[in-house]
């Protein structure tokens, strides 16, 4: 059987990497929705050098529909900077 996409406890993480060694560039970009304690739930953006412990936004999100707009959003706009879905 399928997940439901509309529980609010699936947990959807998009890991990305942009490595370029010409320039010593090795950062990643995670992008996650998430559900909050008040049952909300919240676009999660990781991002740093690969290796490090980053930096870490998170943006509340009226509901699932929205918070997958903002993913994809963020994920096109990495993708355009040369960010790659790490396999």
């Amino acid at each position: 059987m399928a997940p439901d996409p509309d529980d609010p406890t699936l947990l959807q993480v998009l890991v990305l990497e942009r490595i370029d060694r010409a320039r010593n560039m090795a950062r990643f970009f995670v992008l996650s929705i998430e559900p909050t304690l008040f049952e909300d739930l919240a676009l999660v953006r990781r991002w740093g050098r690969i290796g490090s412990a980053g930096r870490e936004r998170i943006d509340l999100q009226p509901s699932r529909p929205f918070a997958q707009i903002e993913l994809t959003k963020w994920l096109d706009r990495k993708r355009r900077r040369g960010y790659l879905l790490r396999v």
